[in-house]
């Protein structure tokens, strides 16, 4: 039998991560994240740091050698070309794992969750894709308020992935995270029923 691997995805602050926590809690279903892979990929002593060190110079280090993501944000969401560039180094390094990882778990059904699935080329990674989304003003509260930002930072942040309709018409499940937390997660128990789309 063919894995099933969900690729869960969507915008910034739309709820991925509680979608993510129900699948774990409910399913046990393997958890795969992206983005523990991308802070492994710029781990203090890393060749990625070091490259990243290289370019803007070693006030992008914080005093115990780890990376200040803060800095490094302030860079890469204000200037696309910087951003390309650090993503360059870091999509590979996340893709090699979670290839690694899938290959390597015994699970039929695995959940990979990815923010930027389609902006990093992984959707071949998966055999069904989840899109978490909510309105833009949601989105922008949410993410304002999860990260203490003001508005203008919230929306370089937003602005720098694909859009939430453009995610949406690529996706075989819509999960719509507008309404109530039990709304949300009744969509996720639909989802999860449906007979796997590959």
């Amino acid at each position: 039998m063919t894995k099933r691997i969900i690729g869960l995805t969507g915008g910034i602050a739309t709820g991925k991560t509680t979608v993510t926590n129900y699948l774990a809690s409910t399913y046990n279903l393997p958890i795969l994240d992206a983005d523990i892979y991308a802070r492994e990929a710029v781990s203090m002593g890393s060749p990625i740091l070091g490259a990243i060190a290289e370019r803007y110079g070693q006030e992008i280090l914080l005093a115990d050698g780890n990376l200040n993501r803060q800095k490094l944000g302030e860079i890469i969401f204000n200037r696309e070309d910087e951003r390309n560039w650090v993503e360059s180094l870091i999509h590979p390094y996340v893709r090699d794992r979670a290839q690694q990882a899938i290959s390597q778990s015994s699970s039929q059904i695995l959940v990979l969750v990815v923010p930027l699935l389609f902006e990093a080329g992984m959707t071949n990674l998966v055999t069904e894709i989840w899109v978490v989304h909510c309105s833009q003003e949601q989105q922008l509260q949410r993410l304002m308020q999860r990260n203490h930002l003001n508005t203008e930072q919230a929306q370089l942040r937003i602005n720098s992935q694909l859009s939430i309709a453009e995610k949406v018409t690529r996706a075989n499940i819509v999960l719509d995270n507008s309404s109530s937390l039990e709304l949300l997660l009744k969509q996720v128990d639909i989802a999860i029923k449906l007979p796997s789309v590959n």
